[in-house]
């Protein structure tokens, strides 16, 4: 019988299987969902179903380059001891290579890697590894100089904090510096024209009720803002930060004698945004007793 793209979908969102597994299993059993699912499990290739609820907050931030492209991409999974499986490093690493092809997180699970999507590859080692993972978020930066930094690497080109600097002029030596700094900084944005206007309004309005409290002058409570504003755009900004190498400069001026303009970064970590549930020893034994 024939097998419709419904039935296909229908089975992957039972099991978590990959399309090319759910298909092969309908066709296997003339269509039969429940006999598909079992044919699936017989193959270990259902167990990613059992896995889809839980939080996957570790893993790997990798990063690939390729002339005047980077990009870094974050795969995450349940636990740091998968973060150290090689097997898990090498499909990292791949799916990294892979995301300098296309220009999105939804493009790159549909990418071709080892003969399949990488959404496949996914679901196969999650099948094989026996935890949840997911490819969360991709990001891309380009330039005439391209550097990048790995910070808790786990090995070559990836690790717990991704960092890529884009240039126009420089040399790549002083783009891994800046690479550097970004990793410990964590600078929000570029420069004050790329920041959330929200953040700069909230932390302005915030300024003026400070200053109002003094009791100053209005002329003086104006500076007082003016400056705070300055201090504060420095703080939070690439370019206004003082060099982690230099703190006498800024990065601005640190890139201006270097003879660069940085155009652009990423800074991709671990885990951040995610919000991990967290349940007490007691609670967790007393929920294992029951099965």
């Amino acid at each position: 019988m024939a097998i419709t793209a419904s039935q296909v979908k229908e089975l992957r969102e039972m099991t978590g299987a990959g399309m090319m597994d759910a298909k092969k299993a309908l066709v296997e059993n003339d269509g039969n969902m429940d006999a598909a699912v079992d044919w699936l499990r017989t193959k270990g290739l259902a167990k990613a179903a059992k896995k889809s609820g839980r939080t996957a907050a570790e893993g790997l931030v990798a990063v690939a380059i390729d002339g005047g492209t980077g990009v870094a991409v974050e795969v995450n999974s349940e636990t740091d001891f998968v973060a150290k499986n090689a097997g898990f490093q090498e499909m990292v690493g791949g799916i990294a290579k892979t995301a300098l092809t296309v220009d999105s997180t939804e493009a790159l699970a549909d990418a071709p890697l080892n003969g399949k999507p990488v959404s496949e590859n996914i679901t196969d080692a999650v099948a094989k590894i026996g935890e949840n993972m997911t490819l969360r978020r991709m990001a891309k930066v380009t330039g005439d100089v391209v550097a990048s930094y790995i910070h808790n690497a786990a090995t070559d080109g990836m690790g717990q904090i991704g960092v890529l600097v884009a240039m126009k002029g420089g040399s790549e030596e002083f783009g891994r510096q800046v690479a550097m700094h970004i990793a410990a900084a964590n600078p929000a944005a570029l420069n004050e024209s790329e920041l959330d206007a929200s953040v700069v309004e909230k932390e302005r309005q915030v300024q003026i009720d400070i200053a109002r409290e003094s009791g100053k002058p209005e002329q003086v409570i104006e500076k007082m803002i003016e400056g705070r504003m300055k201090k504060f755009l420095a703080e939070i900004t690439l370019v206004g930060q003082p060099f982690a190498l230099n703190p006498d400069l800024t990065v601005e001026q640190a890139a201006k004698e270097a003879g660069a303009e940085i155009t652009g970064f990423v800074r991709m970590q671990v885990g951040e945004g995610i919000e991990v549930e967290k349940e007490d020893f007691a609670a967790e034994v007393a929920k294992a007793a029951q099965g």
